[in-house]
């Protein structure tokens, strides 16, 4: 059987297949259902798969490449220029299997699921980091109302910290205090939860440094 060359224009629920023979007559033009994906791909005989380069395709190309298809993720900048009408699935899925077929696409490596979880532990951290800056930033502000400033600096939060903590600090009314302890107590789970991730990550890299010096 000749084979098949498809471009899968992912979605959340819905997605849409555009395939060709060899001579390039289209012969599959239709919608899934995200249930239907994966049984639709396995009655397939073995073929060449393009996706755009998004948040789902590194999932949807380890399901594929599973089922013995060839998959190539492409950047969408770079399948841009192949779209020929109006901007819908069915058009950018017809531009992903035309792309995918081009000699000088520049492809994107298909991550691991491990790959993946080291970018989502940079990027949870990162978050977590500014949602500590976000907190700081309203101690600070708050306690400028009462007229009590520190220096700049996360070393200079302890003493804002142990000014609301003490009871007897006339400056702080109790009711401000409450609030304010609130934010501290956010800033103290923050503050475990990003030195977890610090250390996971120093931990990744020494494991990942090794592995390196191992295979050299």
């Amino acid at each position: 059987m000749k084979r098949i060359t498809i471009g899968f224009d992912l979605a959340k629920h819905v997605f849409q297949v555009h395939g060709i023979d060899e001579s390039g007559a289209v012969i599959i033009r239709r919608r899934l259902r995200r249930s239907e994906v994966s049984g639709f791909f396995r009655t397939l005989e073995p073929s060449l798969v393009g996706m755009e380069a998004c948040a789902t395709s590194h999932f949807w190309a380890r399901e594929l490449l599973a089922l013995g298809h060839e998959v190539r993720l492409m950047p969408p900048s770079y399948v841009k220029p192949y779209v020929k009408r109006g901007k819908n699935d069915a058009a950018d899925a017809q531009a992903i299997c035309e792309a995918v077929t081009r000699p000088t696409m520049r492809f994107v490596p298909v991550k691991s699921a491990t790959q993946q979880s080291v970018l989502m532990l940079h990027r949870v951290r990162d978050l977590l980091i500014r949602q500590r800056t976000m907190l700081v930033n309203a101690l600070r502000a708050q306690l400028s109302e009462l007229g009590i400033i520190a220096a700049k600096g996360m070393a200079n939060i302890k003493v804002l910290t142990a000014i609301v903590r003490d009871e007897s600090d006339g400056r702080v009314p109790p009711l401000a205090r409450m609030c304010l302890t609130v934010i501290i107590k956010q800033l103290g789970d923050l503050e475990a939860r990003i030195a977890n991730l610090t250390l996971n990550n120093l931990i990744l890299r020494e494991v990942t440094a090794l592995h390196a010096s191992d295979s050299r």
